[in-house]
């Protein structure tokens, strides 16, 4: 088993589905000459050529656009968006094309693309770079949404993302691109709405996805010395949701916390709560507490950054809650 980099594991699930797939090209933003913004393409270019590694005009709109046409005639498209903040120059070709075609040409036309990049926070990039839009994709039927927390995870999702039928918007974590992880050797696929027990625990649930794994676990770390054994699921994919994992973990440990980096009104942790309370209202000790950014954009000053973010400590802080060791 290899040691990779999340953003070697990116390029070499990349590299993977080209070698096997000809219909399967990358387009986008840097991603040829430059090997990408944040080199998860790297050498793609040298080994596949410009026909299928294609720099694009700083154009969202129109080459989003192109990729829903040659999904529609068949072939694969992967865009890579430098952000996902600028993807909302896109919106239009995912919300109204991609996601509705099937739909509305009864299941005649397919549109079998990823639209892939870095998503949310990273360190001072101000407020207009630091979104955390999966909720809202989440929201559109007909898309799916990835979002891989780990090295592993990253690669074998986004396989399975290449090869599904459907638009799939993949959110990588712009924090995450120089995190190392094992990564099996032989080829293998992470089922896209599947998710992860990172670790197991029997007196609190801790459901997290994305950038929030990372703080949830270090938490469970600390809330272990304390005597509090705490379940971590990563919730891999948002749509579809896994909610039989969701159950299953709450039937165990009877109390919950939801982590994540958006905003809380509408959030991705809204909906999880909405599915607990419905099908497992009766096995709860306590209510359900979110843990997400401050309803605010997010600041420049560095400070006040870390204090809008998600973190172990209040992370923590919502299990002792839970578990009413305040």
């Amino acid at each position: 088993m290899a040691t990779l980099t999340y953003r070697d594991a990116l390029n070499a699930a990349l590299r993977e589905e080209m070698q096997r797939d000809d219909s399967v090209f990358l387009m986008g933003e840097e991603v040829a000459e430059y090997d990408g913004a944040y080199k998860v393409s790297r050498g793609l270019l040298r080994e596949f050529g410009p026909r299928r590694v294609v720099d694009t005009p700083i154009a969202e709109l129109g080459f989003t656009g192109i990729g829903v046409g040659a999904a529609m005639v068949g072939l694969r498209p992967i865009v890579e968006v430098m952000t996902f903040n600028f993807a909302l120059l896109a919106i239009d070709q995912i919300v109204n094309a991609a996601a509705k075609i099937r739909y509305m040409s009864g299941g005649q036309i397919g549109c079998p693309m990823v639209v892939r990049g870095p998503g949310g926070a990273a360190l001072q990039l101000g407020a207009q770079h630091s979104q955390a839009f999966e909720s809202w994709y989440a929201h559109i039927p007909g898309l799916k949404v990835v979002m891989p927390a780990t090295p592993a995870d990253a690669k074998g999702l986004l396989k399975s993302a290449i090869r599904d039928d459907n638009p799939v918007i993949f959110i990588e974590g712009e924090m995450l691109y120089n995190q190392k992880g094992d990564v099996p050797d032989e080829e293998y696929l992470i089922p896209l709405g599947k998710a992860d027990i990172k670790r197991p625990g029997k007196d609190v649930t801790i459901i997290c996805h994305s950038k929030t794994v990372a703080p949830a676990l270090n938490a469970a770390k600390t809330l272990s010395d304390e005597g509090i054994d705490a379940e971590v699921i990563d919730l891999r994919t948002i749509t579809p949701l896994d909610q039989d994992a969701i159950l299953a973990s709450v039937a165990k440990t009877n109390r919950v916390v939801v982590a994540e980096e958006g905003w809380g009104f509408a959030g991705v942790g809204a909906q999880v709560v909405d599915v607990i309370q419905r099908e497992a209202f009766d096995q709860l000790d306590a209510p359900v507490i979110r843990v997400h950014q401050a309803d605010v954009p997010m600041p420049y000053n560095k400070h006040l950054e870390k204090a809008a973010k998600a973190d172990a400590t209040r992370i923590a802080a919502a299990v002792h809650q839970v578990c009413y060791r305040n």
